[in-house]
């Protein structure tokens, strides 16, 4: 595997999105719960994309306890990427953009610009052409990997 999804989800649509990503990756992706994170998982990765749904203007508190766990590993060299899913109103935030800098202050190079996808109200579902969204995201970024 070269490609690692991250992510936390309160009513499974970052999951979906994280799930959706991988899939379209192919077989050298894979997405897992942070709940289920090991340091072992970061061996032979070559990407790193960590997503969140928002929470109080900022990534979730299991994300941001991820996060400040990278910062004692020595990731110089990985590349990575970050996205969130919010509702769609200029009140809400930017998880991704908060993930994306915490990841660069782990040492990662950032690869994508941080991105959104917008659910319906608080719980989702996702908005119609999300998924499309994370495709053409997903093609800026693989060919920096």
């Amino acid at each position: 595997m070269e490609v690692l999804i991250i992510f936390d989800s309160n009513f499974g649509n970052t999951k979906k999105i994280a799930d959706h990503i991988a899939n379209k990756i192919g077989i050298n992706a894979s997405s897992k719960s942070v709940n289920d994170f090991k340091e072992s998982d970061l061996q032979g990765i070559k990407l790193l994309i960590v997503g969140s749904p928002i929470n109080a203007w900022k990534p979730t508190e299991k994300i941001t306890r991820f996060l400040n766990r990278l910062k004692s590993l020595k990731l110089t060299g990985l590349k990575g990427a970050a996205f969130d899913t919010r509702v769609k109103s200029f009140l809400s935030g930017n998880a991704a953009k908060k993930i994306s800098r915490e990841l660069e202050n782990s040492g990662v190079n950032i690869i994508g610009s941080p991105i959104g996808f917008y659910v319906k109200g608080n719980e989702g579902p996702l908005l119609e052409g999300e998924f499309k969204k994370a495709d053409d995201w997903i093609q800026l970024i693989i060919p920096k990997i």
